[in-house]
């Protein structure tokens, strides 16, 4: 390759227009006057002009000073019908030849609309990629959604930094399979590992939870952050991600967070690169109240769709209201087992804080509360802003949730955290997402796509463009 260029094609006397002039014919040897074809390669997509004593084009000139510069004029419907419906393409300059193609952006996205319509059609499950996948709540909501609307998907890769989250994940989580790829390692090592993208399939869906510690309000007082980006360790993440997206072209890209990242500028420079990708976006604040959770979190909700497919979160059905209490969620734990304590220390810092002046308080809950504070990852430290349970008739003692209760007031089902301990399960759902709004996302996003396919609005196959060498 001599010279890599995009331009626009013009129109002129109400037909499309190619105009090139200067050094890009210059380099692949059009001089003025030269002769040359124009040959259209239907199966690939482009137009490519050669060099030929007996080409049926000539290289037109213009002066310019001491020199005459080439230029090539197509001004053809019939030539130029192979790049029918581009406003901007790829001129790539080789020795006695110049292709001209479609933008490798929209190549993308027709290769990902055919592989998503092939497999709707043949009712192949689409490929699912997970990043950040912590122990896969955000997947096991998405499979069970997409599969209350009638779509079977198979999770291809999974990749969390910590194996031990992956192992737990692979045993309970049944979004799993046999074929699952499990990668272990820093997103930011996978995105820039050329042999493991190599190894990644293609996916129709890829979902993910950024890590959230530098746009949280609480990772960002921590640390005294200027920004989110700061965060040494994930506030460059969206770089990663983005790479990863790029390689594996899913069609549809699911993104959870806490709701302060829409304001960031990873989640700017995300919206705007997955535009540029030819994807829309649209973003909604998901309240797990809404779906009658106890742990009242909400969460930012990002669904992207490869333009020409449809997406609308007004769609979503929330169920009827009901009053849930937290004995609903409880344990059978009997009232003198060890883990009931009066939690002195506590309530002695506490009492420091509030003569401090501080806004730390202890966070206590009984049976008959019809909600419960968000319980965090760290929950296993015990530290006094963390919800405690009050003891049903000793109103001394409290003890921490245990993590059965603790998936069952988030609504994520239990067997993820199964054999885990106490520590690492708390751990696996503090960072995790209330489960059943992003189940109903991952219906309503199952829907949409077999409305897609009923309406056959893409094609089944979509040709692979390749420079000939």
């Amino acid at each position: 390759m001599k010279a890599y260029e995009t331009t626009k094609i013009g129109t002129n006397r109400g037909c499309p227009r190619l105009w090139l002039q200067g050094r890009k014919p210059r380099a692949a040897g059009f001089l003025p006057g030269q002769r040359f074809n124009a040959r259209k390669d239907e199966e690939r997509g482009m137009l490519v002009l050669e060099l030929s004593d007996i080409g049926s084009r000539v290289v037109s000139r213009k002066v310019k000073g001491d020199t005459q510069e080439p230029i090539i004029d197509i001004n053809s419907m019939e030539v130029l019908s192979v790049l029918s419906g581009h406003e901007v393409v790829r001129v790539i300059v080789q020795a006695r030849r110049i292709i001209v193609m479609p933008l490798a952006s929209e190549i993308a996205k027709s290769d990902r609309l055919g592989r998503l319509q092939h497999k709707l059609q043949t009712g192949e499950p689409l490929a699912v990629g997970s990043i950040s996948h912590g122990g896969g709540v955000l997947s096991h909501a998405l499979h069970a959604g997409l599969q209350d609307a009638g779509v079977a998907t198979h999770l291809a890769f999974a990749n969390d930094i910590r194996p031990e989250l992956l192992e737990q994940a692979g045993e309970h989580n049944s979004a799993w399979s046999e074929s699952t790829i499990a990668v272990a390692a820093p997103m930011q090592e996978l995105a820039f590992d050329a042999w493991a993208m190599s190894q990644l399939p293609k996916v129709e869906i890829m979902e993910a939870g950024i890590p959230c510690s530098g746009a949280s309000v609480a990772g960002r007082a921590k640390r005294g952050l200027q920004h989110p980006e700061a965060h040494p360790e994930v506030g460059h993440l969206v770089v990663a991600f983005l790479a990863i997206i790029a390689k594996v072209q899913p069609a549809v890209v699911l993104l959870e967070n806490v709701k302060p990242y829409m304001a960031t500028a990873s989640m700017s420079i995300l919206r705007n690169q997955l535009r540029d990708l030819g994807y829309r976006v649209h973003e909604e604040v998901l309240q797990a109240s809404d779906w009658n959770a106890l742990e009242h979190r909400e969460r930012m909700c990002m669904v992207a769709v490869t333009e020409g497919m449809s997406f609308d979160f007004s769609a979503l059905q929330r169920p009827e209201k009901h009053e849930r209490r937290i004995a609903g969620v409880l344990d059978a734990v009997p009232e003198d087992a060890d883990c009931w304590s009066e939690m002195q220390g506590l309530k002695t810092k506490q009492e420091r804080d509030q003569e401090a002046g501080k806004g730390f308080a202890m966070q206590i809950i009984t049976g008959s509360d019809i909600r419960c504070p968000t319980i965090t990852k760290g929950y296993s430290k015990v530290r006094s802003t963390d919800p405690k349970l009050r003891h049903p008739t000793n109103p001394n003692l409290l003890r921490q949730f245990t993590p059965g209760e603790h998936a069952r007031i988030k609504g994520v089902p239990e067997q993820l955290v199964q054999g885990l301990s106490a520590t690492l399960a708390h751990e696996l759902l503090g960072q995790s997402i209330c489960y059943e709004p992003f189940r109903a996302v991952a219906m309503v996003l199952g829907k949409m796509l077999k409305a897609t396919h009923a309406a056959q609005s893409v094609q089944t196959e979509s040709p692979l463009l390749q420079l000939v060498g």
